[in-house]
């Protein structure tokens, strides 16, 4: 079967998270990825955070499925001779340098163009044009910047950072977004583009509703959907708020069964109000479908904490997965919070390739993450992380390179 994006070639010029995300992804979807790195090193993520001494981590092996490696001394005149001839092949040049490296590399955009008028330059950076667009930007300083940890955590804590990595993926997936998205115009215009996806700005997307609270509150001084409300008192900006989603529907975090012991029996309720009566015989409160203050969805943010504490000794009872079959049966949403070690047990995100397994020469069977986006015409493989060089020879062969210039390349340690 034929892959979404066979045909498309991708320069690979990304190291640990963010870069490397958009071109696994990029490569899930059928395009050719070489990942370029330094002779002797490679990705700094190979060495960080090992488990097994000597082998890839999988720090690194997690995010660069799928991709040729190539070795290259970029400040060699004939590493540069490489690199160019690469330029002019490929489609799609992906970098996530510090601000102004590539530049200071020589490998600037009109130099790109000159080589290959229909290269896609794509940039991860943390900050877009601005007084802060020559800093140096990390996950927790991306979630800091975009607004997402002034937002998340409770109101008498510190701001709190996401487990979620919507600074370095989150940022990413926009940028393969973006490629795409180029390439797609290309067809149309037949010219290459930069595209630029900065950290803050990504963050910043996946908190927008946090800045449609702030208009809101700016508005009416209040937000009803907020635990603060009716009891605490707002400031001028949108605060945290715990668990509750913020939205329309009111969520809560509950004690499942075990919780005294198990640091993830709980469960996510939302008391949406077309099952609020389903919501009252369940937990053994009929009455309060129609009391006057539990009746409308208005009347019930007067009283959600005492609201969600009975639901909590409903909850209490039952373990989180008895607590979702009896919720389920009456389309009460709900969730489970699920640990690491239970995601990696479920069997249903093994057979749907969210969770594959996967054998590397080095460091033998393990576990990673899949391709989350399920095409029906473009079925995603997930092979090994190339080791570091390991098509080194393979690639410049296609590029018309001898086996002798080869040897003089590695005896001339640009490869």
């Amino acid at each position: 079967m034929s892959k979404a994006l066979d045909g498309v070639r991708i320069l690979d010029f990304t190291h640990v998270q963010s870069g490397p995300t958009c071109t696994q992804l990029l490569a899930w979807f059928g395009a050719d990825v070489i990942k370029v790195e330094r002779a002797g090193h490679g990705d700094a993520t190979r060495g960080q955070l090992r488990d097994i001494p000597d082998v890839d981590s999988l720090y690194f092996t997690m995010l660069n499925h799928n991709k040729r490696s190539i070795t290259l001394d970029t400040k060699n005149p004939k590493g540069r001779a490489v690199l160019d001839a690469l330029i002019k092949t490929c489609d799609v040049l992906v970098e996530n340098f510090a601000p102004g490296a590539l530049d200071r590399m020589g490998i600037t955009w009109a130099h790109i163009q000159a080589l290959n008028p229909r290269m896609i330059v794509a940039s991860v950076k943390g900050f877009g044009p601005g007084k802060y667009e020559h800093c140096k930007v990390y996950e927790n300083v991306a979630q800091c910047a975009g607004g997402a940890a002034s937002t998340t955590g409770f109101d008498d804590g510190p701001p709190v950072v996401s487990g979620a990595q919507i600074g370095d993926s989150g940022t990413g997936l926009h940028l393969a977004l973006g490629i795409v998205a180029a390439l797609y115009q290309r067809n149309s215009t037949g010219r290459g583009q930069q595209v630029l996806a900065p950290m803050q700005d990504a963050v910043l997307n996946l908190c927008r509703v946090k800045l449609r609270d702030q208009q809101r509150l700016e508005r009416n001084g209040t937000m009803h959907e907020y635990p603060q409300y009716p009891d605490g008192k707002f400031g001028d900006a949108v605060p945290r708020a715990g668990n509750a989603s913020g939205g329309g529907q009111p969520g809560s975090i509950l004690k499942c069964k075990g919780w005294e012991t198990d640091p993830n029996a709980y469960i996510y309720f939302i008391t949406q109000a077309a099952v609020w009566p389903a919501i009252c015989q369940v937990i053994g409160e009929p009455g309060w479908i129609k009391d006057e203050a539990y009746a409308t969805p208005g009347a019930r943010l007067l009283h959600l904490k005492p609201i969600f504490a009975r639901i909590e000794k409903w909850t209490m009872s039952l373990d989180k997965y008895a607590a979702m079959d009896i919720l389920n049966q009456h389309d009460i949403p709900c969730g489970p919070i699920l640990s690491m070690k239970e995601i990696a047990a479920d069997e249903s995100l093994r057979e749907s390739g969210t969770v594959v397994e996967v054998d590397h020469p080095t460091r033998g069977k393990y576990l990673t993450v899949g391709n989350p986006i399920k095409m029906s015409d473009s079925k995603t493989e997930v092979t090994r992380s190339p080791l570091l060089g390991e098509h080194t020879e393979e690639v410049l062969r296609q590029l018309g390179y001898s086996d002798a210039d080869i040897a003089n390349l590695r005896a001339e340690q640009v490869i």
